[in-house]
């Protein structure tokens, strides 16, 4: 646990008892502080009642009275569409919010470091798709190369409840746009942009306060290091604007779409090839194309960025081949669940934007597609041109034939997974990959897109064994 430091003997009040907030509320009370817990959820009060913590309704009037600040956990809406209740009665109160990761900035760093031969390092990564793959692969990396690291955040772990780091530790966070907007403290040694796609807009008012959202990872702190990525404007208007240069080594562009040149430091994959350059000459080439937990160009894009960080900890381009080509993959997430008669089953449930289906679309030659779900606001536009490789598809949810009547490929009605795996499956050739790839969110018929996932599984368990 990381103790919160800078609210010792005050009041602190805790607006969401989930995973973070109850994190929040302990660390909190570690620190000295004593928090003051709501949800509007009874059993969740019940939960934090039950660990000895205070439950007070911040939705009364003098709720506030006597609070130092309000922690709200992430999937709270503290503006837009419409500021909760209960942030919008703190920011009346003049009483500052934050978040668990704002706490984790102002308290993770002690005056222990000062005694370590080398001080731990904070890794902090975001972007639209690609985050979770991109830190547990650097996980990964630094465990096969015998360096001590944890995993938290949007993955993992809560910030506040891993362990405190040690000599050389490195702590590695998945951050969403939800927890990058508000954090009143960003300040990792590495910062990492993976891309940009259209995702949580009525969260965020619109693409730009998207981008804004997650460009203060890297305009708040500061960080010694930033890897970014440049195949969308945006990230090429960041990489900009935190280079003093051409030359400047401090920012680490990387692409897999384009070959990157320049005097600077660049890390890119073109046809299944990792290429890292500085200074206008190649240091290192890594051949991508057969590790099996790493298929198509977006995982491409993935391993040139936990690339990119791991130069940065001083790892060998070596050690970091060894770390690639060992990684099993992420479940959920183009991972495979088996092979059959020539036919490969891959299960990419969190696809659940169009940006990362379309990804997933071109890992692979011949596709029988499963889609479908909960639709995203703006439509399903984007992926017209963008299924070539698909022979079919096997639409799923609640809005099935809505879902596959503004696809521009041959598609099946089937709306519940079982159908859908049974008639791809009947369908399929030697050669073709049966691909979960929604293009949805989960919520009309699953809890979370691990559950699709799993139901998924659970259905090409049934042909594999």
């Amino acid at each position: 646990m990381i103790p919160v430091n800078g609210f010792n003997g005050a009041q602190v009040a805790v607006l969401g008892l989930g995973r973070s907030g109850l994190a929040t509320a302990r660390a909190l009370r570690a620190g000295g502080a004593e928090a003051i817990c709501w949800d509007d959820n009874p059993a969740a009060r019940d939960v934090a009642e039950g660990e000895g913590f205070s439950c007070r309704d911040l939705t009364r009037g003098g709720a506030f009275d006597g609070i130092a600040t309000l922690i709200v956990s992430p999937g709270i809406p503290h503006l837009y569409p419409t500021p909760n209740p209960v942030v919008r009665a703190a920011l009346q109160a003049g009483v500052p919010v934050d978040n668990d990761i704002g706490l984790f900035f102002r308290s993770v760093a002690t005056a222990e470091w000062n005694l370590y031969e080398k001080a731990p390092k904070i890794i902090a990564v975001t972007g639209s798709n690609g985050k979770s793959t991109t830190v547990a692969l650097l996980q990964h990396i630094l465990t096969a190369a015998g360096r001590d690291s944890q995993l938290a955040g949007n993955i993992g772990r809560g910030v506040l409840d891993i362990d405190p780091p040690q000599d050389g530790g490195v702590v590695i966070l998945e951050l969403s746009s939800y927890q990058t907007e508000l954090a009143r403290a960003l300040t990792p040694d590495v910062a990492v942009f993976t891309n940009l796609s259209p995702d949580h807009l009525d969260r965020h008012a619109g693409m730009g306060g998207y981008f804004a959202a997650k460009r203060r990872l890297f305009a708040e702190g500061g960080p010694d290091r930033a890897v970014i990525g440049v195949d969308e404007d945006e990230g090429l208007f960041l990489a900009g604007q935190l280079s003093e240069g051409a030359a400047d080594d401090r920012v680490i562009r990387i692409s897999a779409a384009q070959k990157l040149s320049g005097p600077g430091w660049q890390v890119f994959a073109k046809k299944g090839f990792l290429s890292e350059t500085r200074k206008g000459r190649q240091v290192a080439s890594i051949d991508l194309r057969a590790m099996p937990g790493l298929p198509g160009a977006h995982n491409h894009q993935n391993a040139c960025a936990a690339y990119g960080v791991a130069r940065t900890l001083g790892l060998a381009p070596r050690l970091i081949e060894d770390g690639l080509a060992s990684y099993p993959g992420l479940p959920h997430r183009s991972q495979v669940v088996g092979e059959k008669e020539g036919v490969r089953f891959v299960n990419d449930s969190k696809a659940t934007n169009l940006d990362s289906a379309i990804k997933a679309l071109s890992a692979f030659p011949k596709i029988r597609w499963i889609c479908g779900g909960l639709e995203k606001e703006g439509g399903l536009a984007a992926l017209q041109g963008q299924t070539g490789a698909v022979q079919k598809a096997y639409v799923i949810g609640r809005e099935a034939a809505g879902f596959a009547m503004q696809l521009d490929v041959e598609a099946e009605v089937c709306t519940s997974m079982e159908v859908a795996v049974a008639r791809a499956v009947a369908e399929a050739e030697a050669g073709e990959t049966v691909l979960l790839a929604p293009a949805a969110a989960s919520f009309d018929q699953y809890d979370s897109f691990e559950k699709r996932g799993e139901d998924f599984i659970a259905e090409v368990s049934k042909y594999l064994t």
